[in-house]
């Protein structure tokens, strides 16, 4: 094992009665790297993820936290852990404080630690204004935060998330993204999203599950290089020139389709190219030399959301769901 290796699982199996779960997944997180989570709903994040936490016994397989076995040391695996479930269950009935310092007593802080440990895991989530309020009058937003607060409380070397910003407006999430950041050097974090522009801002590793299966691992530039959008090209004409460069563009060489859309008086062709063709100056030289003005020309890496699509079922669900609900 790779000595900086702070998550690991080794052909993780979880059955719920017939239904499989997650199906023989095996994957490494190091100390620096953020690795995204992603799959469609009950395609078994939140299961694996329950097991690499020790909350849920795997059916087989090994789980392991900074080296630790989860089944074998559960405590000591969990010291190095921090976990955000999803929805945070919380005690409505204590202040925001006074849950945070039941957790700190959990995680054996006393005296001043703990007292220094809330807050500065509250002044980093933005929690201070209201650590005197009873959790069940806070907003969604701030009840995330709690969970985020309970989750690094300790500063562990370990966090994994599951969708740490669910519910979170566009500032906050902005906020906690920036922590994540911050953080991340120092940590191993496995997240867990379904918001692609947090994958593209946070993770510099992806993996795509699907139906308990790993499907997809690597960087997000690798997943948008599996993208039909990977090296096309779009563009933009005024729409009264569109039919002409429409028939111009038709004729290209290394052209395989051509996608148009229109909105307030212009035109956007995607031009998608045969593998490896280049087809950015052609198109704009072509155009040009039939006299069309080009607003606006631009080659693209690709598109997260197009390969997760290529990758991934939608039907997934119901079935995972109702083996989530019978264990909940």
């Amino acid at each position: 094992m790779h000595m900086d290796c702070m998550i690991k699982a080794h052909e993780l199996t979880r059955r719920f009665g017939s239904f499989v779960a997650v199906d023989g997944i095996s994957l490494a997180v190091q100390k620096g790297e953020v690795l995204g989570f992603l799959g469609p709903n009950g395609a078994g994040k939140t299961t694996t993820m329950k097991i690499l936490t020790g909350f849920l016994p795997a059916t087989s397989g090994l789980a392991e936290i900074c080296g630790l076995n989860v089944t074998d040391h559960p405590i000591a695996a969990r010291q190095k852990l921090g976990y955000l479930p999803e929805g945070a269950p919380l005690y409505d009935d204590m202040t925001a404080g006074g849950f945070l310092q039941f957790i700190a007593q959990v995680r054996g802080l006393s005296g001043m630690a703990a007292k220094e440990a809330i807050q500065k895991a509250a002044q980093s989530v933005h929690l201070l204004p209201v650590l005197h309020q009873p959790i069940e009058t806070l907003s969604k937003g701030y009840r995330r935060r709690v969970g985020l607060a309970q989750a690094i409380l300790h500063d562990p070397d370990v966090l994994i998330l599951d969708e740490p910003t669910d519910g979170l407006d566009p500032n906050q999430k902005h906020e906690v993204r920036r922590l994540i950041e911050q953080m991340a050097p120092n940590k191993a974090i496995l997240i867990s999203t379904h918001v692609l522009e947090e994958v593209e801002a946070l993770c510099s590793r992806l993996i795509i599950i699907d139906r308990g299966r790993i499907v997809a691992d690597g960087t997000p530039a690798d997943l948008k290089a599996r993208s039909r959008y990977h090296g096309a090209v779009t563009l933009e004409v005024s729409t009264d020139q569109a039919e002409a460069a429409r028939s111009a563009l038709a004729g290209m060489e290394g052209l395989t389709d051509l996608e148009q859309h229109e909105s307030g008086g212009l035109t956007r062709f995607t031009l998608f190219p045969k593998a490896k063709a280049d087809l950015l100056d052609p198109a704009r030289m072509l155009l040009g030399g039939h006299g069309i003005t080009i607003r606006q020309i631009a080659l693209e890496a690709g598109r997260i959301d197009d390969a997760f699509r290529a990758l991934t079922h939608s039907d997934a669900a119901t079935d995972a769901d109702r083996a989530e609900e019978t264990i909940a």
